[in-house]
C-alpha cells in the first residue's frame, strides 16, 4: 500500500507509529488488566490534534483525508484498540456536526472539539433496538422552544466524557419509522440526563461504556442537528460509512498486532531442536494471516479513497468492514494457536487482542447486515466489483 500514500501521509503514518510505540505499547497491557482510564494518552492525542481529525480547518481541526483517518485508526488500535475508540465515536459524531449542523452550531461545538476541550461520541443504540434504528423509543416531545425526552441509550462510548452527546429520538411518530426520527445535540448536565452505569465488556477497555438514561430532559429547540426534524436517520447513516472506514482500520490494527507476536514468537520459542517458525504448519499460517492483513488493508484504504472523492460508500465501507473484521478475528485465533499456552495468559499481548477482536464483527452493524448492505448495492446495480 505504501506506493499509493503521499508523502504526508506516509510521514504522519512515522509520527503516529513512534508515538504508539513510545506512549502506549508500554503501559497498554498493565492498564488494561487494571482497568486504568489512558488519562496520559488523552492528552497527548489532544496535543497532537487527533480529536479534531474530521473537523474542517476553519473551525481549528485537521480536516483529514479519509485515507489518513484510517490511517490513524489502524496505528493507534495496533497498540490498544480501546484507546481508539475514545478518538472513533468522537471523530464521527464531530464529522455529522461539521457535515450536518447549523452554522451556530459548528461555531458553538467544533473548535472546542477539534482542542479536545470537549469530547463528544454518539448515542444510537437501545435496550431493544441495535441493528433495527428504526426500533428506537427514544421519545421527544416538543413544548414551546424545548424538547422534552425521555428513554435510555445503552452502549455509548465516551458517555461520561460527552459534551454535548449526539441523541438519535423520535420527534415524531410516522411511517415509515425512519421520517420521524432526528438527532438532539444534549449537553453535558443538562437536568434528567445521567449516566446510570458503566457496562462490563470482555475487551474494548480503556474507554468507557455506558448506560445513559434521558428523564424529562429538556434540550432547545436551536440543538435539533441541522435545525430540521426528519432528518436523524438520513445523518446518523452518512455518518456510520466513515464509522465503518474507522472500525475496519481498527479492525487491519489489532490483525498486524497479532501477526507481529505470533511472527515474533514463533522466531524465538523452540521446540524439537529448532525455532516453531521452521515448521511447515506454522509458516502456513503465517503466509495466510500476512496476505488477508495486506488484502484487509487495502480493502480499508481503497474505501477510504472512495469516501475521499466524495461518492457514498455504502457498499465499499461495508465490504472493507465486514472483511477486516473477520481477519481480525482470525489473526487473534491464530496467534493464540501459535502461541500455544502462552497465548492464554494475561502476559502476553495476544489475549487482549483475541478479547478486542469480536467487537469490530459487531459494532457499526453486524457482519451479517454488512453483507446484506453488499448484496442490494449489487443487486440494485449501485455498486459493481472491479476498477
Amino acid at each position: 500500500m505504501d506506493f499509493e500514500l503521499t508523502d504526508d501521509q506516509r510521514a504522519f503514518r512515522e509520527t503516529l507509529r513512534a508515538f504508539v510505540e513510545k506512549e502506549i505499547v508500554p503501559v497498554a497491557t498493565e492498564w488494561e488488566h487494571s482497568g486504568r482510564y489512558p488519562t496520559e494518552i488523552v492528552a497527548k492525542m489532544k496535543e497532537m490534534g487527533l480529536f479534531g481529525l474530521t473537523v474542517p480547518e476553519e473551525y481549528g481541526g485537521l480536516d483529514a483525508d479519509m485515507v489518513t483517518f484510517a490511517l490513524v485508526f489502524e496505528e493507534i488500535a495496533r497498540g490498544w484498540m480501546g484507546v481508539a475508540g475514545t478518538i472513533g465515536s468522537h471523530s464521527l459524531s464531530a464529522w455529522m456536526i461539521a457535515r450536518h449542523g447549523t452554522e451556530e452550531q459548528k461555531r458553538h461545538y467544533l473548535p472546542d472539539l477539534a482542542s479536545g476541550a470537549r469530547r463528544t461520541g454518539l448515542a444510537l443504540t437501545e435496550p431493544g433496538a441495535g441493528t433495527d434504528l428504526q426500533g428506537i423509543r427514544t421519545r421527544a416531545v416538543r413544548d414551546g422552544e424545548h424538547y422534552v425526552v425521555n428513554g435510555v441509550k445503552t452502549w455509548i462510548t465516551n458517555a461520561r466524557h460527552a459534551d454535548p452527546l449526539p441523541v438519535l429520538v423520535k420527534t415524531a411518530i410516522t411511517e415509515p419509522a425512519h421520517k420521524g426520527m432526528s438527532v438532539l445535540l444534549v449537553d453535558a448536565g443538562t437536568p434528567g440526563f445521567t449516566v446510570s452505569r458503566d457496562l462490563p465488556k470482555l475487551g474494548y477497555k480503556g474507554t468507557e461504556t455506558c448506560e445513559v438514561a434521558l428523564q424529562d430532559v429538556r434540550v432547545p429547540v436551536s440543538a435539533l442537528l441541522g435545525g430540521e426534524e426528519g432528518r436523524g436517520m438520513q445523518q446518523v447513516l452518512s455518518g456510520l460509512e466513515i464509522g465503518r472506514v474507522n472500525i475496519a482500520a481498527r479492525a487491519v490494527g489489532v490483525a498486524q498486532a497479532a501477526y507481529d507476536a505470533a511472527l515474533s514468537y514463533s522466531r524465538r520459542r523452540e521446540a524439537f531442536g529448532q525455532p516453531i517458525a521452521e515448521f511447515q504448519a506454522v509458516q502456513l499460517k503465517l503466509a495466510d494471516l500476512a496476505t488477508e492483513i495486506q488484502a484487509a488493508r487495502l480493502l480499508t484504504y481503497w474505501a477510504a479513497s472512495q469516501a475521499d472523492g466524495g461518492k457514498r460508500v455504502d457498499m465499499e465501507a461495508g465490504m472493507a468492514k465486514y472483511f477486516a473484521s473477520e481477519v481480525a478475528l482470525k489473526a487473534s485465533l491464530e496467534s493464540m494457536r501459535i502461541h500455544g499456552g502462552y497465548g492464554y495468559s494475561q502476559e502476553y499481548v495476544v489475549e487482549r487482542l483475541y478479547r478486542d477482536a469480536p467487537l469490530m464483527a459487531i459494532g457499526e452493524g453486524t457482519n451479517d447486515v454488512q453483507r446484506l448492505v453488499i448484496a442490494k448495492a449489487l443487486i440494485i446495480g449501485k455498486g459493481k466489483v472491479g476498477w
